[in-house]
């Protein structure tokens, strides 16, 4: 992920932070009238949130924090959870990012009372995309999915050691 940015719907760079990514002060497309104030816009303000919390607990520490891997891990089930709520489940409708004597434990909300799904593949047939929730399971150390009248929050805690 070195250096990659998602674009956003008008071509400028992705917020710098959690507050203008999913504050009241970032740009609002017609159909984003009804975004909710907190709620990260896509997976790359997702993304930075996560980053900061990790940079914020961690600073300072030398030799202390996650390793390099275990950083592009978080990241990664961080962009998974928040891009198949955006694709899969009628949007996002929530995120909260901490940090546990577990880990780091996401909670994504989604529209979508769907359960997640697992792509049924033939064997030896590589196919594009379809691995996320895959990925997520395979990266988190617990998942969990609690499914509510309107939507469904999935619950992943992400070990940091």
């Amino acid at each position: 992920m070195d250096g990659e940015r998602e674009v956003l719907w008008d071509g400028v760079r992705p917020a710098d932070g959690p507050v203008e990514a999913a504050g009241p002060y970032a740009m609002k497309r017609p159909e984003d009238a009804g975004h909710l104030p907190g709620v990260p816009r896509n997976a790359a303000a997702a993304r930075d949130v996560v980053t900061r919390l990790l940079e914020a607990e961690f600073c300072g520490l030398a030799g202390e924090g996650p390793a390099d891997v275990v950083v592009a891990d978080a990241l990664l089930v961080t962009s998974e959870l928040v891009t198949n709520a955006v694709r899969h489940g009628g949007g996002l409708t929530g995120f909260t990012a901490e940090i546990t004597d577990d880990g780091l434990l996401l909670t994504v909300a989604d529209a979508s009372t769907r359960a997640p799904v697992t792509a049924e593949r033939a064997p030896g047939v590589v196919t594009v995309g379809g691995y996320g929730w895959l990925l997520v399971r395979r990266l988190a150390k617990r998942v969990s999915v609690t499914y509510l009248p309107g939507g469904k929050h999935i619950v992943a805690l992400v070990a940091l050691a």
